[in-house]
């Protein structure tokens, strides 16, 4: 079986592990040479950002980490058994931005990827490249090779005039918790989606996408071009997964994004606003989690436990939209 899945950064990671579960994949795998299944992972790039000369791509760092056995567990993100000696001596330097918390041992990803970015490789090799130390058990494939970054119109605190701050800035420094009027994703008019990226979504079995942020990470995605049209025409059935449980997002700031666009977090709110493939939309299959309702013209629903506690109760939920898609694993 071939596996496309749209991902962003922490939850969908842990999605990708319970693909890997289900199918006996990467750290899963009883027999790495003899298994078939094919997974691969298109990932957000909207987070991407230059901060203190090297290029950082949290979200495909975030997936290879985790993957590859080496994300700090408590927070979800970055190295294992991290320390920050360079961040506080940029600090001590008084180097901007002091908000951005850039570890040691990734900083060494980041230098390795802006070398190979400044030397002409093109993001998508670099990132396999870089997947060859992590062994992650997919294939790990940026969504364009082209620059296409989130930014957020703000009212500034400090004059109250708008202005477009780079998502980074809006997420970590500011929590999201600052008046915000739009995103804007910058580089869209002119990105395209990898040839890799469209074949991937052609040729698969079946194309799930994770219960990530569907404005900020599944959203940016959409963005580029030449994604929204493989969707709509691959022949693979294409199931989506909520983040909206019990009425509202498990992580993240899903619901100040769903805000700015005028969508509620709902589950039904959220599956139309991808809408339909028999319509105009992305969808054919739709999983909510139990007690919450969606009725989506032209899209299978179901009510499924959502809760990504383990890979175990994660490979349920994959298992459960392959077989709404009438997909057999």
């Amino acid at each position: 079986m071939k596996v496309t899945v749209l991902v962003g950064g922490v939850g969908g990671a842990r999605f990708l592990v319970g693909v890997q579960r289900l199918l006996g994949l990467g750290q899963f795998a009883s027999e790495p040479a003899g298994n078939e299944h094919e997974l691969t992972a298109i990932v957000n790039i909207g987070d991407d950002a230059w901060m203190h000369g090297v290029r950082i791509c949290p979200d495909l760092d975030t997936c290879m980490y985790t993957l590859g056995d080496g994300v700090d567990p408590q927070r979800g993100w970055g190295h294992r058994d991290e320390t920050w000696h360079a961040k506080e001596e940029l600090v001590r330097y008084g180097v901007q931005p002091d908000w951005f918390e850039l570890g040691d041992r990734d900083l060494a990803t980041h230098l390795v990827r802006t070398q190979m970015l400044r030397a002409g490789y093109p993001l998508s090799q670099i990132t396999a490249a870089l997947c060859d130390r992590w062994q992650p058990g997919a294939t790990l494939l940026p969504v364009s090779d082209d620059r296409c970054e989130t930014h957020v119109v703000i009212t500034d605190p400090t004059d109250d005039n708008q202005r477009a701050i780079h998502f980074q800035e809006w997420w970590v420094r500011y929590r999201a918790q600052v008046p915000t009027h739009s995103f804007a994703f910058v580089g869209a008019e002119k990105a395209r989606a990898t040839t890799e990226v469209v074949d991937s979504i052609t040729n698969a079995d079946i194309v799930l996408l994770a219960p990530s942020n569907p404005v900020v990470s599944i959203g940016a995605i959409l963005a580029v071009s030449g994604v929204r049209g493989a969707l709509r025409s691959t022949s693979a059935p294409v199931v989506g997964y909520s983040p909206i449980v019990g009425g509202k997002p498990l992580r993240g700031m899903a619901h100040e994004c769903l805000t700015v666009i005028g969508v509620p977090s709902t589950a039904e709110a959220v599956g139309r606003h991808y809408g339909s493939r028999a319509d105009t939309g992305i969808l054919d299959c739709w999983l909510i989690h139990d007690g919450d309702q969606a009725d989506i013209d032209g899209v299978a629903v179901r009510s499924i436990p959502l809760l990504m506690t383990d890979p175990d109760a994660t490979a349920q939920m994959v298992s459960a939209g392959l077989e709404l898609a009438g997909v057999a694993a």
